[in-house]
């Protein structure tokens, strides 16, 4: 798949599904700029990277919930690489509750990194996307959109509002041979299921809904990833892909 010589912008690119995929990115040819604000993930990611002997990666620590500090750097490193051909949304938080104990502010604060910092990346990349007649925005949602979650009313919330955002974007944005597609990972083992009390319990809840009766892998994620990114997916869009096992069948 064609994506060589393009430079991506990746939100949470150090996670334990972004980093295959800005890996294989590299191994494609790409240039990527990967957002990161854990130094844990960042260091490792910067070491894999190094180790393979790739050079055209960019690591960047900025807070996503600094909505003004996130446009002015990101208007600095489009003028640096020439622009963003390639944006992925990526980068999310998951705070778990009731709805009930939620504040409003803690809606909003979930809003603000897991929606509006992507609504900034797209604003920061559109204007070079649009005169070069080209571009590939993707978002990535939830399988937790099903309805089989409790406890996570402003994550899902937020997940959502990525799906709308892809068919506005890709219905307005279309006309500047960009395209827009949302990914929807199932329930993959990361960092994001630590919040769940008993491992092996969830594990054989997630495998009961999968059509496919193993655990996804961060390659499931990578490969979707470049093929929504690449030359070849250039007539999809819109569109919302469940990388799951076969969980939520629309």
């Amino acid at each position: 798949m064609t994506i060589a010589n393009r430079t991506i912008l990746y939100t949470g690119a150090a996670g334990g599904l972004g980093l295959p995929a800005t890996l294989a990115f590299l191994d494609a040819g790409a240039r990527v700029v990967a957002i990161d604000y854990d130094p844990v993930k960042v260091a490792a990611l910067n070491e894999a990277a190094a180790a393979a002997g790739h050079d055209g990666l960019t690591v960047k620590a900025l807070d996503l919930s600094d909505l003004a500090g996130l446009r002015a750097s990101l208007d600095a490193l489009a003028a640096e690489t020439g622009g963003f051909d390639i944006v992925i949304n990526n980068a999310a938080i998951y705070p778990s509750k009731p709805f009930e104990d939620y504040t409003i502010e803690e809606h909003q604060a979930v809003q603000r990194v897991n929606v509006d910092a992507g609504i900034v990346c797209v604003q920061a990349a559109l204007p070079g996307m649009r005169a070069r007649g080209f571009g590939r925005i993707i978002n990535i949602a939830s399988v937790t959109l099903s309805g089989g979650w409790a406890n996570l009313s402003p994550y899902i919330q937020s997940k959502g509002a990525l799906i709308g955002l892809t068919r506005a974007w890709a219905r307005e944005f279309g006309a500047y041979g960009v395209t827009v597609n949302a990914i929807a990972p199932g329930a993959f083992p990361t960092d994001a299921e630590k919040i769940h009390p008993d491992p092996e319990g969830y594990t054989r809840f997630v495998l009961d809904r999968q059509a496919v009766k193993r655990r996804g892998s961060a390659a499931d994620i990578a490969n979707a990833l470049m093929f929504f990114a690449s030359d070849e997916a250039g007539f999809i869009t819109g569109q919302t892909l469940n990388v799951d096992g076969g969980w939520w069948m629309t």
